[in-house]
């Protein structure tokens, strides 16, 4: 039980990406910044209830080069000091946040505590940054408190005035502030004036069990993503790719692709031999109905199964952290087509 006079502790674990660049005074370029130096960079942070440490990767990484190994170093870094601070801030750049808000949501299972993701489109240095704004709420969300546990237990995304779950949230905008979204799920706390939190869909365990965090990925996932016109070779070729394991499949509509022979075949040869394919949409918002068009019936005919309303990041980092855990592909099967820390809507 956390004393009642004891500021909430936060530690801030900066992987990089523009919300840490700053302007150089001698040569003009961006580099990173200090985050020893944060409370004097931001003064407002400390009139924040709560004591804020940091931990930065020795190099810097851009999101284009973040993967399985910096996902495992960013959840061992959490469960190294899961039992020292009250909450958690991740730094990190914009263009795979939602895939790393994923996987830590599957690698970090019964976690109690808020791992809250952010960046920025422009350097904390800049004048116009959104890195400021997105840091300082950030940081007050995962510091929030209901009574003795936290507010958010869960792993999210804080960006441009929304908090969002981290595993139904994708990137939409190349340069708008307002870069995610979260099309299928109600965003979790909207900050205005105050921040006003959408309590019925923050995520809550049934049993609070000890953190057991999940250290294996297996990337032998491939997308599929369809369009008119498709060649054979190409579907043939990816579905023939050496120790392929899953497909993420981005169909058209409520989950409908060609129903010609030869796509189909290619299917049935590629799920008889094990490969899970998971139908998604490419639509932003909706789910998949296999049932709803002979189009999409065939794929489930021929033994494609449903992803839902899954976002691509989502379903990519589900598939990888399931056969990392060394599950069959029937296993795998039934895992993705349910619900493990609400990353998909299953009717019941």
């Amino acid at each position: 039980m956390k004393e009642n006079n004891k500021p909430t502790s936060i530690l801030l674990i900066y992987t990089g990406g523009t919300i840490g660049m700053i302007q150089s005074q001698e040569t003009g370029l961006l580099e990173p910044f200090d985050f020893q130096y944060l409370s004097q960079f931001i003064p407002d942070l400390n009139a924040l209830d709560c004591t804020i440490s940091t931990i930065q990767f020795e190099n810097p990484l851009d999101s284009s080069e973040i993967g399985p190994d910096v996902w495992i170093k960013i959840a061992q870094i959490i469960t190294e000091n899961y039992a020292i601070y009250d909450g958690f801030v991740v730094l990190h750049g914009t263009d795979t946040m939602a895939f790393t808000a994923s996987a830590l949501s599957f690698i970090l299972e019964n976690l109690s505590k808020p791992v809250i993701l952010t960046g920025s489109q422009l350097p904390l240095g800049m004048l116009r940054t959104d890195g400021k704004e997105n840091l300082i709420t950030a940081i007050e969300i995962a510091a929030a408190r209901d009574g003795d546990s936290p507010l958010i237990q869960e792993v999210c995304i804080f960006f441009e005035n929304d908090l969002m779950r981290g595993n139904r949230t994708s990137k939409t905008s190349a340069d708008n502030f307002n870069a995610f979204h979260s099309y299928n799920y109600p965003v979790l706390a909207h900050a205005g004036i105050s921040i006003h939190y959408n309590l019925p869909h923050i995520y809550r365990s049934k049993l609070r069990k000890p953190l057991k965090p999940h250290y294996t990925f297996d990337n032998h996932i491939a997308i599929l993503k369809l369009f008119p016109g498709m060649s054979p070779s190409v579907v043939e070729n990816l579905l023939n790719t050496p120790n392929l394991k899953g497909v993420v499949m981005e169909t058209f509509g409520s989950g409908n692709a060609p129903s010609s022979e030869w796509f189909l075949k290619l299917i049935r040869e590629a799920t008889d031999k094990g490969i899970v394919i998971v139908n998604i949409t490419q639509c932003h918002t909706g789910s998949v109905e296999m049932g709803r068009y002979k189009t999409g019936h065939h794929l489930l005919e021929n033994g494609v199964i449903s992803g839902y309303d899954s976002t691509t990041e989502s379903a990519v980092t589900k598939l990888m952290f399931l056969f990392g855990s060394g599950l069959s592909p029937e296993e795998v099967k039934e895992y993705m087509q349910c619900s493990l820390i609400g990353e998909i809507t299953v009717e019941d």
